[in-house]
């Protein structure tokens, strides 16, 4: 007698962050389209975009679906920050409205999920008071992701005043925050640049996965290209195709010099190396 299959993992997609430009700065002076523009053109299947570089589409889902379906892209999640880094208790009803807000937004997409920035010290005070704050910040916005339907994950970072970038600190926001509620976006440039041993780390909390952000950095934790690096891609592809919880995609963020002088070029490369890296290894 045979039984049912057991469904096998999801198959591999590649998005590509919009991060590449923001961090330009002034320096960047395009418009959203262009940015939809440069990923369509690159041949990824899938955005995530940030609050800043929404632009004119915050208020207006159908027009920013209509210019994704024009282009062939998926959005793969709406990624938001806050100044209050999510530790200052006094900011949190202001960040849970703008949590609302952006769970409206990203409604309008299947699939896509809600991606909140690390938590950030922004004031002197106790570190336990900030990751209560943070923790607290999460879970609320996890429950009000579940009611619409929209997962809610933590995307953790090694940038200035963070307090998630060691492995001590990512095992603590996590066992802070309630798994049904909130998954995680594992970044494999900062989980280096914490110091952290990469599949040790995925491996660990394999079970918060929802997507990946795959970035590469050097030794002593300079982002690189990717595959130009230290960072064990294969493996990191392979961990997260036994994650319960994982998409299925792949979001490629370019932070190198590269990216700094010609983003759109540095995106085409990043996703050339990895379709070319899946299809020669069987990833």
């Amino acid at each position: 007698m045979s039984g049912a299959k057991t469904p096998g993992p999801p198959a591999l997609q590649i998005g590509c962050q919009t991060y590449t430009w923001e961090m330009l700065g002034d320096d960047w002076a395009g418009s959203t389209d262009d940015l939809l523009d440069a990923i369509a053109g690159a041949g990824y299947a899938g955005i995530e975009i940030t609050d800043t570089m929404i632009g004119a589409y915050a208020d207006r889902p159908a027009a920013f679906a209509a210019a994704l379906h024009q282009r062939h892209l998926t959005l793969v999640a709406f990624a938001c920050g806050s100044a209050s880094g999510f530790t200052e208790p006094g900011a949190m009803d202001e960040d849970l409205a703008m949590v609302e807000q952006a769970l409206r937004f990203a409604a309008a997409f299947p699939g896509a999920l809600l991606s909140l920035g690390s938590a950030t010290a922004v004031s002197p005070g106790p570190l336990d008071a900030k990751f209560n704050a943070a923790a607290t910040f999460y879970n609320r916005a996890g429950a009000l992701g579940q009611r619409v339907g929209v997962p809610v994950a933590i995307h953790a970072s090694s940038h200035h005043n963070t307090i998630l970038a060691t492995r001590a600190e990512y095992d603590r926001i996590l066992g802070m925050t309630e798994p049904a509620l909130v998954g995680w976006v594992p970044d494999t440039g900062h989980i280096l640049r914490g110091g952290q041993d990469l599949a040790e780390t995925l491996t660990a909390h394999r079970d918060r996965i929802r997507y990946v952000h795959l970035k590469d950095v050097d030794a002593v934790g300079q982002w690189q290209m990717l595959g130009q690096g230290v960072c064990d891609i294969r493996a990191v592809i392979a961990i997260a195709r036994t994650a319960p919880h994982f998409t299925g995609w792949l979001v490629l963020e370019e932070e190198s010099d590269l990216a700094a002088r010609d983003p759109a070029a540095a995106v085409r490369l990043n996703r050339e190396y990895l379709t070319g890296l899946i299809a020669a290894r069987g990833c």
